[in-house]
């Protein structure tokens, strides 16, 4: 170990995963559990049943004040304008080029009152540039709120009856990105969230970052979930769901290399909201010399191996022509799957590319994204609320 070597952060749950027999790795500087009984079993529970997951290691930074909405319209790409309270978007914070600093969900709590959740591994370059973009700005206070909080994912078919054992709140009248207060687990003013990172229905909870609480939070969610397959799960299964899903990661499908309309999001960049933000004339430049070069898009390996982050992918004369940016097997399709970043000549659906893997190259085909979507069925049953 380095001499100089930060020591890793600790969620208010590490002494829950050991006590779970987690596998623990270095996360962004955070020592987070990656897998318990195993990445596919973990997987395929959040896909068939229920998974919690401890993403406490998220940020958040909360802007208040009466020019919090302009605050955020400059900061953010999407536009805050539209937003009800109780409710969230997804968005991101763009450089002066039009490229990520980290792409966030933005929940509106309130009138001139906004929680900007935030990536763990980019917290503090993070809450550096928010503080740059808009610490000149009068009426807007700005609060580092990350360690407030303790944050539990409950992902997957069976996430609402287990959740609803545990509150009084009528789950079912949350909508897919709203949130709302309540009592969870006998936790005052939980914010509860219908969120994700997983493909899958469920919902995200902050509760007290204490230690106490937070373990018996973790605890009473798993045997809420025990009749239905409840499963604790780590950040590898979190990584091939959100695959499964191509939803973007930073650091690899999203960074400060990659603009807007090539990590095709364009469809949360409002260009045309009415107020200026951080990265839009670049943005517009863009568009103005006929749209981005490369494109982001899905590939499935037709012949056996499995694309790997980093790995070349290859056109069919045999030219480097982009780069796996997420690569593994898919548990629930049974598939070897990836993200890639090539040329827009070659990103139209049913292009033959190549990933070379160990040094050969092994064919791959360009599919729609995402590779998974969950099926559309009709709401479950759930236990009444609690009185």
């Amino acid at each position: 170990m380095l001499e100089n070597a930060l020591p890793l952060r600790k969620t208010s749950l590490h002494a829950t995963h050991h006590a779970h027999k987690a596998r623990m790795v270095d996360f962004g500087g955070w020592d987070m559990p990656v897998q318990y009984t195993g990445l596919i079993d973990e997987h395929m529970a959040v896909r068939e049943r229920v998974g919690i997951f401890d993403v406490s290691h998220m940020g958040d930074i909360q802007l208040r004040g009466p020019n919090s909405l302009a605050a955020v319209q400059k900061l953010l790409m999407n536009d805050a304008s539209k937003l009800q309270t109780g409710q969230a978007h997804y968005s991101a914070m763009l450089t002066p080029d039009g490229t990520f600093v980290d792409d966030v969900v933005l929940h509106k709590l309130g009138e001139n009152d906004y929680l900007i959740v935030i990536n763990a591994g980019t917290r503090e370059k993070d809450v550096k540039w928010v503080r740059s973009v808009i610490g000149g700005m009068s009426g807007v206070h700005v609060t580092d709120v990350s360690d407030y909080y303790t944050q539990i994912a409950i992902q997957g078919p069976r996430a609402m009856e287990t959740l609803q054992k545990l509150t009084g709140v009528d789950l079912k009248a949350i909508k897919n990105y709203w949130f709302t207060w309540g009592t969870v687990c006998g936790c005052h003013n939980t914010l509860i969230a219908r969120t994700g990172y997983t493909g899958e229905d469920g919902f995200e909870i902050y509760v007290p970052s204490d230690e106490p609480t937070s373990s018996r939070v973790w605890a009473e969610v798993l045997e809420a979930g025990k009749e239905f397959g409840i499963q604790p799960c780590g950040l590898g299964a979190r990584n091939t769901l959100r695959l499964e899903s191509a939803m973007a990661l930073y650091g690899h499908e999203i960074s400060d290399t990659i603009n807007v309309f090539e990590a095709n999001l364009g469809r949360y960049c409002k260009l045309d909201k009415g107020t200026d933000f951080v990265g839009r004339d670049a943005l517009l430049k863009v568009q103005e010399a006929g749209g981005p070069k490369r494109k982001l898009v899905g590939l499935e390996m037709v012949e056996r191996g499995i694309g790997r982050d980093m790995y070349p992918v290859r056109s069919a004369e045999g030219l480097v022509i982009g780069e796996v940016t997420s690569g593994s097997p898919a548990p629930f399709l049974k598939k070897n799957i990836a993200l890639a970043y090539v040329p827009v000549e070659f990103a139209e659906v049913g292009t033959g590319v190549f990933v070379e893997i160990r040094n050969q190259p092994v064919k791959a085909v360009v599919v729609p994204t995402p590779f998974y979507k969950r099926p559309k069925v009709a709401a479950p049953v759930v236990t009444a609320p609690l009185s």
